[in-house]
């Protein structure tokens, strides 16, 4: 039977939060998930952007993209179905209209791009270098609303590693670059090898996971684009795996050791130490946002508190705690920043 974990509580205030993003020290792990804010402007009334760790913006390709036909999203048990496609108005819009907005209200940037071909994410990935309030971005090379499934890169680990390497040779060396992958592959620490093997700064862990829904008054498929990605807190589980098996992974020392940004279905202060301690040293919120815009602050309150009451005084303490063996002779003692198995 395994030992129950228990350690001296310590005072919610005093848990430092601070998180890594590649070589940067963000004020706290809380980021929002690509695609579920926008670019942070109706996020804002309900949340100020510069408490959190990072905004990560919907996806971004080299030129305006009209996205999937409607309906585009549809409701499942735990969970929602969405096809949007990487609607979006493209690279000079962002640079031009968004990113000001975002700079002059403190945000950190994390910007999601993609693109058809490799040459659209450098091109992307270029004109983002130097751009104020940009502090990373993130590789989306796994989305499965796009025509052709060929396009997710992340299916395999040659592409994968394709698109991080070119990326990764033409942005600016502090800026971070992290790789979005999916689940929807037979091995995800093959793929996470491939992309920190590139040059990958860190890794996005999930996208959503292809799904499909019907309509019975319709009796055809829910949405118009066939299938969706599925998100909420049905994937969370497939989520918690997929950083558990990657963080296991480094541990082992078959990848090199980089920061994960853990997603899917976290709407509790309990769901983002779950990803803390499966291996994820940051947390992005996403579906939860539909439902309360101003998850992100209470959640980070929910995270500090169910740190102290395990006695972590840091966040990055509790980073990987589930890797570690349980003691034979009892419950584990708490642990110290020094010990940290990442």
């Amino acid at each position: 039977m395994t030992a129950r974990f228990t350690a001296t509580e310590v005072d919610p205030e005093d848990v430092d939060l601070s998180a890594p993003l590649g070589s940067r020290t963000l004020p706290n792990p809380l980021s929002t998930a690509s695609g579920c804010a926008g670019y942070g402007r109706e996020l804002a009334r309900f949340v100020p952007l510069d408490a959190l760790g990072t905004v990560t913006t919907k996806t971004i390709m080299p030129y305006p993209r009209s996205g999937q036909a409607t309906p585009r999203l549809a409701e499942t048990p735990s969970g929602m179905l969405n096809a949007i496609g990487l609607q979006g108005a493209g690279i000079e819009h962002f640079v031009r209209h968004e990113l000001p907005w975002l700079a002059e209200r403190g945000a950190r940037v994390l910007v999601s791009i993609a693109g058809e071909r490799l040459e659209e994410f450098t091109e992307t990935a270029e004109r983002l270098n130097g751009q104020p309030g940009v502090v990373g971005l993130e590789l989306n090379i796994s989305c499965p609303n796009v025509a052709d499934r060929g396009l997710v890169f992340a299916r395999n680990p040659a592409t994968s590693y394709d698109v991080v390497r070119a990326v990764r040779k033409i942005t600016d060396a502090e800026l971070p670059v992290y790789a979005k992958l999916s689940p929807d592959v037979t091995s995800i620490t093959e793929i996470a090898a491939a992309c920190v093997q590139a040059g990958a700064d860190g890794l996005s862990m999930i996208n959503t996971s292809l799904g499909l829904a019907v309509d019975l008054d319709t009796l055809r498929p829910a949405l118009a684009g066939g299938t969706g990605g599925l998100s909420g807190p049905a994937l969370r589980p497939i989520a918690v795996r997929c950083v558990y098996q990657v963080h296991a992974a480094m541990l082992a020392g078959r990848i090199p050791q980089v920061p994960i940004l853990g997603m899917g279905g976290i709407r509790s202060g309990r769901d983002a130490l779950e990803f803390t301690l499966a291996g994820a040293s940051g947390v992005a919120v996403g579906t939860a946002l539909f439902q309360d815009p101003a998850a992100p602050q209470r959640i980070l309150a929910e995270l500090r508190a169910e740190l102290a009451t395990r006695g972590f005084a840091k966040y990055t303490d509790a980073v990987g705690y589930a890797h570690r063996p349980s003691s034979p002779a009892g419950p584990p003692r708490r642990p110290s920043s020094t010990e940290r198995p990442s």
